[in-house]
C-alpha cells in the first residue's frame, strides 16, 4: 500500500497538484516546493496571507545544501541532537531554487528533515522538497488527526493519502522552530 500511495502522490505533485498527507507531526497540505503556481494554490486553499512562509520538508541532510545557499554550522548540530526526538524545523538564511512565492522578502526558508516514511519516499521520488503546512484554514485550530480536518481542506486538494497511513509515531502537534542567522545567532520561534 505504501508504494502505491507514494506513486500516486508523486504523480499529482509532478502535475502541479496539491496533496493532503500525514507527516511526523500533524497532517499537512503540500505541493512541489519549486512550483510557484502550486504554492499559490496552497496559500489560497488555506486562505492564508502569502507573506507568511511555509515549511519545506527534505528527506535527508545532504539535500539541505542544494536548497539553502549557506547552512550555519550549528544547524547540523541541532538536527543531529534532535534526531529521534521531537521534530525540529530550522529557519535558514537564503533559500535557493525554490518557488519565489515560497520565500519571504529576506529569502529565508524553514526546513525540516522529516522522519515519516511516506514523506521521505515521496520527496526522494519527486527529487524536490515538499511544502508542508498544517491542514487547516488560516486562523483555525490545527487538526491533530485526519478526522479533525475540515471539509473545506479535504475538498480543496487534488489527492489525499489513505487515512490509515497516519503513523502512530506522529507527535500530533507542530514542530519546534528555531531561526538561525548566518553568524550562528538564533531565536526560538515556537517550542
Amino acid at each position: 500500500m505504501l508504494e502505491a500511495q507514494v506513486r500516486e502522490a508523486v504523480e499529482v505533485l509532478k502535475r502541479g497538484g496539491i496533496i493532503l498527507y500525514p507527516t511526523d507531526t500533524v497532517w499537512g497540505v503540500g505541493c512541489d516546493a519549486t512550483n510557484g503556481e502550486a504554492v499559490s494554490r496552497v496559500f489560497a486553499l488555506k486562505r492564508r496571507d502569502d507573506a507568511k512562509s511555509m515549511i519545506v520538508l527534505l528527506d535527508r541532510p545532504e539535500q539541505v545544501v542544494r536548497w539553502v545557499r549557506e547552512v550555519p554550522d550549528v544547524a547540523w548540530e541541532l538536527w543531529e541532537a534532535a534526531e529521534g526526538a521531537e521534530p525540529l524545523t530550522l529557519i535558514l538564511p537564503e533559500g535557493r531554487g525554490l518557488a519565489e512565492n515560497l520565500l519571504p522578502a529576506e529569502r529565508s526558508v524553514a526546513v525540516r528533515l522529516v522522519q515519516n516514511e511516506f514523506c521521505r519516499r515521496v520527496i526522494h521520488k519527486l527529487g524536490r522538497p515538499l511544502v508542508s503546512t498544517s491542514a487547516n484554514l488560516s486562523g483555525e485550530e490545527t487538526p491533530t488527526t485526519y478526522a479533525a480536518i475540515s471539509e473545506a481542506i479535504r475538498r480543496g486538494v487534488d489527492w489525499t493519502a489513505d487515512p490509515a497511513m497516519e503513523e502512530s509515531t506522529a507527535t500530533h502537534r507542530a514542530s519546534s522552530i528555531i531561526a538561525l542567522s548566518s553568524d550562528g545567532g538564533f531565536r526560538i520561534v515556537r517550542r
